[in-house]
C-alpha cells in the first residue's frame, strides 16, 4: 500500500503526517525549531534549522512508515505563509534569517507607502492591504538594510520555496499560486508576478521562484530526502488554503474557521477575482489544473482575528484565573450568560474586519458581583463575536449565504462552538480528521498522482464528528452582538491617545 506524506511547516515547529487513501492519518513526527527575536518588534526563523527539522520529521516518518510496509506516492507541502528566506543558488545556504510573517520592522515603510498613495493600486492588484506581514516589505529591507544585493546568484522565496529546494537539492526553484498571492508581488488577477509591484518593493523578477499550480506534479525529490529519491511533490498551499481544501469547502460560500492562537475564516467565493472590500483581504485559494492542464484559479475572503485561544492564555497567565487552559470551558460554563460583561481581547489591535491598530482591551460591564466565571465565558464569547463579525462581511460583501460553518483547531471546542453556532445561527461542523492543514496539503498532492480522481472524491472522505446546531433566543443573541459592537467602538483609537505629564 502507499501513503501521501504532508509536510506543514509551521511557525513554532514542523510535522510530517502519513495519509492512508481515505484520508485518515497513520503516523506522524513533530519537532519544534527556534524563534528568534533580535529587536523589539522583530521576529526571524533560521532557515537551516528548519530544513534540519524537516530531514528529522521526514527521518522519522520513513522509518514508521518502513514498518508499516507502506510506499509514499506523494509529498504535499503546507507552510507558515508571508515568511520570506534570501539564499545563495550556488551554495544552497541561506543569505540572512528568514524574517518572519510576525515581523513588525517594516511599519514605518508601509506607512510611507501608504502616505505616498500607493495603497489602491496594491489592493487592487494584490487583495491586501498595506501591512508588515506580507513578503514584500522584507524583502525590500533584505536588500537594502540586510546587505544583500539581489543579483543573479540570490534566490529569494516564501518556506515552501525553501523546501522545495532542499528536498530537490537545489534543481526546482517554485511557490505556488497561494503562497505567492501573499507576497504583495503578485497580481492575483491574472496569476503572475507583477512588474509593477516587484519596481515599487524594489524586487528583481529574477530572484523570484516560477508559480505553478497547487496540485500538479512539480519535482521528483533528491537523495536530500530522507524519504527518499524519486518522490513526486505534487501539492503545495499555504496553511489557510491548505485548510480550506482539507475541509472540503470547494463551493462559493462554504466556509471554515481555524480557532488557534487566533483564528482564520476563509470563505470560498469562486472562479471570479472579487473586488476589494473594507476589512476582508482577497486570496487565492488555490490554483487547478483543468482537464486541459490549464491552471484555473480559486478565489477566498480572508479575514484575520488576532486573539482567540490567546485570550484563554491571558486569563490563565495575566489574571491567574485558571491553572490551565483546559479549565476555561468549565468555569464559563458555571454561570448562564456573562451577565452584561463584554471583553474585546485587542492585545495588539483588531484584525477583520476593523483592522485598527490602535485598538486596545476592553472590559465593560463589570459589576460588585462579576467573577472569574463571568470573564472566562465573555472571553470565549468574544471568539465567536469576532468570527461573526468576520462572516457578516464575508457574506455582505459576496452575496452569499452561510448554511454552515466548518470548524477546526486546538480551540475548537464544544462550549465554543456552540457559542459560534448561536452567533451565526447556523450550524457549525468538527470533522472527524482535524488536522486539516496537512490534509488539505495531502489531498492536493494527491489529487494529482491519482489517488483522489476529484474533488468530490475528497468531498466525500470528509466526515463530521461533530455537528453542533443553535440553541440560543436569537433576539438575546442579537442583542449581545449589538453590545459587542458598542463596546467594539470604545476599544477602538486607544492607544492613539498618548498622556502627557
Amino acid at each position: 500500500m502507499s501513503v501521501v506524506v504532508a509536510i506543514d511547516a509551521g511557525t513554532t515547529g514542523v510535522r510530517a503526517i502519513a495519509f492512508d487513501h481515505s484520508g485518515l492519518p497513520l503516523t506522524s513526527s513533530y519537532q519544534e525549531f527556534n524563534q528568534y527575536f533580535p529587536q523589539p518588534g522583530w521576529v526571524e526563523h533560521d532557515a537551516e534549522e528548519i530544513w534540519s527539522a524537516i530531514h528529522t520529521v521526514l527521518g522519522h516518518l520513513g522509518r514508521a512508515l518502513q514498518t508499516m510496509d507502506q510506499s509514499v506516492a506523494a509529498i504535499g507541502i503546507t507552510d507558515q505563509r508571508e515568511t520570506i528566506v534570501a539564499w545563495d543558488r550556488t551554495t544552497g545556504r541561506p543569505l540572512h534569517r528568514a524574517i518572519v510573517w510576525q515581523d513588525r520592522r517594516t511599519s514605518d515603510l508601509c506607512a510611507q507607502l501608504e502616505s505616498e498613495g500607493v495603497l489602491p493600486m496594491v489592493r487592487s492588484a494584490t487583495g491586501l492591504v498595506l501591512d508588515p506581514y506580507f513578503s514584500a516589505t522584507k524583502a525590500r529591507w533584505i536588500f537594502t538594510e540586510g546587505g544583500i544585493t539581489p543579483d543573479h546568484s540570490v534566490a529569494l522565496g516564501t518556506i515552501d520555496s525553501w523546501l522545495v529546494w532542499k528536498l530537490t537539492n537545489g534543481a526546482t526553484h517554485i511557490t505556488d499560486a497561494t503562497n505567492a498571492s501573499r507576497t504583495m508581488l503578485f497580481d492575483i488577477r491574472n496569476g503572475q508576478w507583477s512588474e509593477e509591484l516587484c519596481d515599487l518593493f524594489g524586487v528583481p523578477m529574477h530572484v523570484l521562484p516560477e508559480v505553478v499550480p497547487s496540485s500538479g506534479r512539480m519535482a521528483l525529490t533528491s537523495d536530500s530526502c530522507p524519504l527518499g529519491a524519486g518522490i513526486p511533490i505534487s501539492g503545495i498551499a499555504g496553511d489557510q488554503q491548505a485548510a480550506l481544501f482539507g475541509q472540503a469547502c470547494f463551493e462559493p460560500g462554504m466556509a471554515k474557521n481555524t480557532y488557534g492562537t487566533g483564528s482564520f475564516v476563509l470563505m470560498n467565493m469562486g472562479a471570479t477575482c472579487p473586488a476589494p472590500v473594507d476589512g476582508l483581504l482577497t486570496t487565492i485559494a488555490w490554483s487547478l489544473p483543468d482537464a486541459s492542464g490549464v491552471p484555473k484559479l480559486t478565489y477566498a475572503y480572508e479575514g484575520a482575528i488576532f486573539v482567540t485561544g490567546s485570550g484563554v492564555q491571558w486569563l490563565r497567565d495575566g489574571l491567574q484565573v485558571i491553572e490551565n487552559s483546559s479549565d476555561v470551558t468549565a468555569l464559563a460554563a458555571s454561570v448562564e450568560s456573562s451577565e452584561g460583561v463584554v471583553i474585546v481581547p485587542a492585545f495588539t489591535g483588531l484584525g477583520s474586519p476593523w483592522w485598527d491598530p490602535y485598538a486596545r482591551g476592553t472590559i465593560l460591564g463589570i459589576t460588585r458581583g462579576t467573577s472569574a466565571a463571568h470573564l472566562a465565558r465573555a472571553m470565549l464569547e468574544s471568539i465567536a463575536l469576532q468570527t461573526r463579525d468576520v462572516v457578516e462581511a464575508m457574506t455582505t460583501a459576496g452575496g452569499l449565504t452561510l448554511t454552515a460553518l466548518r470548524a477546526d483547531g486546538g480551540a475548537a471546542s464544544d462550549f465554543v462552538l456552540q457559542l459560534q453556532a448561536d452567533q451565526l445561527g447556523v450550524p457549525v461542523h468538527r470533522p472527524v480528521v482535524q488536522e486539516t492543514t496537512a490534509l488539505g496539503a495531502a489531498y492536493l498532492a494527491g489529487l494529482a498522482e491519482g489517488i483522489w480522481d476529484s474533488v468530490e472524491h475528497i468531498s466525500r472522505n470528509w466526515a463530521i464528528d461533530v455537528a453542533i446546531e443553535p440553541q440560543a433566543d436569537r433576539s438575546l443573541v442579537d442583542t449581545a452582538h449589538q453590545q459587542w459592537l458598542r463596546a467594539v467602538e470604545r476599544s477602538r483609537g486607544w492607544a492613539k491617545f498618548t498622556p502627557q505629564g
